[in-house]
């Protein structure tokens, strides 16, 4: 026979599971009663704005243009923006190759810029302007910019400069640190030939289209020759090397006195084709 239980003797236990639920949605009730009031208390209070803008990166630009661009401003609220946004407006310039902006414990935005690298310089009107490493000219005003690039002379076009900047983009760091000036040696049969003026005191001629491969080899160049003369080393063609005397006073070389010819590197391809303009 089975046992009944009486539906009195199970009154207690329901009513304590009962007073159980109704404490648990009491507390919760509770907790999110004060996490909202501590939302709204955070917003009404000074802590949820904007209290030091901190831009990283900057070498072409000022800071303080960044922090203009973006719009941000000390005191307005630190979620009143999109960060997309933010970068939207800040990569609108020439120079600026990737910005992350990024919100940061506490009250802080940090904008991180990378620019596009200068590879160069060019002069208008006595001014100097950096070119960058996509080709185009910085005009922006404000931060003194040291002359730490090689200098454009006597281009013209800027399909012509885009075309040197590609190459030079290319060369090895410590190569390109070497190059002073880089005129225009062009020619009706070649104009895409150009003139290097090393810090080393050697003179290069190349051509644009070939300069990036040729021109890496200039130490293990240099090397062979250290001990001769200062003089020119061709790229253009082959790879040789010529004094200076003999290029520039050829009357004044006692014979014998100094040997110009091919530099021997292997590594430099003297057959190379030169592109047409």
């Amino acid at each position: 026979m089975e046992k009944v239980i009486d539906i009195e003797d199970r009154i207690p236990t329901l009513k304590k599971r009962r007073k159980k639920r109704t404490n648990r949605k009491f507390i919760v009730l509770i907790l999110l009663f004060f996490i909202v009031l501590a939302v709204l208390l955070y917003f009404q209070s000074p802590y949820s704005t904007i209290d030091r803008i901190t831009v990283q990166g900057a070498q072409l630009a000022e800071e303080q243009y960044y922090v203009q661009t973006s719009k941000l401003v000390a005191g307005n609220s630190l979620w009143g923006f999109k960060v997309k946004d933010v970068e939207a407006l800040l990569q609108k310039d020439t120079w600026v190759k990737d910005v992350q902006v990024k919100r940061t414990w506490f009250r802080g935005v940090t904008i991180h810029v990378q620019e596009w690298k200068k590879v160069a310089y060019v002069i208008i009107d006595g001014v100097y302007y950096p070119v960058l490493e996509n080709g185009k000219r910085f005009e922006q005003k404000g931060k003194d910019i040291p002359i730490d690039a090689p200098v454009f002379i006597g281009f013209k076009g800027d399909k012509k400069i885009q075309k040197l900047v590609q190459q030079l983009a290319k060369l090895n760091p410590e190569v390109l640190a070497l190059i002073s000036q880089i005129n225009t040696n062009r020619s009706e049969t070649n104009p895409n030939a150009i003139k290097l003026y090393m810090n080393d005191g050697y003179e290069v001629r190349a051509i644009i289209q070939t300069l990036a491969k040729k021109l890496n080899y200039y130490p293990s160049i240099v090397a062979q020759i250290q001990n001769l003369e200062k003089g020119i080393i061709d790229l253009e063609v082959g790879s040789y090397y010529r004094s200076f005397q003999n290029e520039y006073n050829p009357v004044n070389l006692d014979i014998g006195q100094e040997e110009d010819g091919e530099v021997n590197d292997q590594d430099v391809n003297e057959d190379e084709q030169t592109d047409e303009q």
